[in-house]
């Protein structure tokens, strides 16, 4: 009875355990979930209001947030495009990683150039586009140069496997249409012809025989036969010898 109570309390125990676990991993997916679409969000207003200032504050303001607009574009682009990949071709992992050190760059600017939008010294500010545009067109140019490489070398894979497709669907079609190529009538094997027979001549045709042919061939024989080579037949007699007296 103990030992029945300890294993019902065992298994208890592990239910609890393994609810617990799952409500923990539901909530962090949950939470995950959440964090991600607040981001996204984020991000879409931020995007927003950039693209309207870019519109509503023309100058060095209005350039700094066309920058940023742009920058941020093109990181994300090439940030989806790495991770879409990676899942399919192992190879982008090293090219993951330089993202990810070309991130810290991008960032790192990004938020100089929303700290330079708030700059009531326009002329130090205009001073200074210069630089700052030749650095997001560096880091925008290094992260396009990632992007689509991984799209060419997707695009490769893709040709190449239907390249490989089409021969074999080719190679499949030509087999599921065998009936339409003639087969060759195997021909009759040739057997050495036999010798033609006394008589025959040309083109496969016999003389007649006639009686003179005949007794051409049949061997010569006596007028008389001799006694002694004339055939004996059972139901003959033997003849007498012939008295002297």
């Amino acid at each position: 009875m103990e030992v029945f109570l300890t294993v019902v309390a065992l298994l208890f125990v592990l239910c609890v355990v393994l609810g617990v676990y799952a409500t923990v991993k539901a909530i962090g997916a949950a939470k995950r979930g959440v964090d991600r679409t607040i981001a996204q969000a984020r991000r879409t207003v931020e995007d927003t209001t950039l693209r309207a200032k870019t519109f509503a504050q023309p100058g060095p303001a209005g350039e700094l947030a066309q920058l940023r607009l742009k920058l941020r574009t093109s990181m994300r682009a090439t940030q989806d495009a790495l991770y879409a990949g990676i899942a399919e071709d192992e190879s982008l992992k090293e090219s993951l990683g330089l993202f990810k050190r070309l991130s810290a760059h991008g960032q790192e600017l990004d938020a100089e150039l929303k700290r330079l939008e708030a700059e009531p010294d326009r002329n130090a500010l205009a001073s200074r586009l210069p630089e700052l545009r030749e650095r997001t067109e560096r880091i925008m140019q290094s992260a396009d140069s990632l992007r689509w490489a991984a799209h060419d070398r997707a695009r490769r894979f893709a040709d190449d496997d239907l390249d490989t497709l089409s021969a074999q669907i080719d190679v499949e079609a030509g087999a599921l249409r065998h009936w339409t190529k003639e087969q060759p009538t195997p021909s009759a094997p040739s057997w050495p012809q036999a010798p033609a027979p006394e008589g025959a001549v040309a083109g496969g045709q016999t003389r007649p025989e006639t009686p003179e042919s005949r007794a051409s061939q049949e061997p010569t024989r006596p007028a008389i036969t001799p006694p002694g080579q004339r055939p004996a037949y059972p139901w003959q007699r033997k003849p007498r010898p012939e008295s002297t007296t």
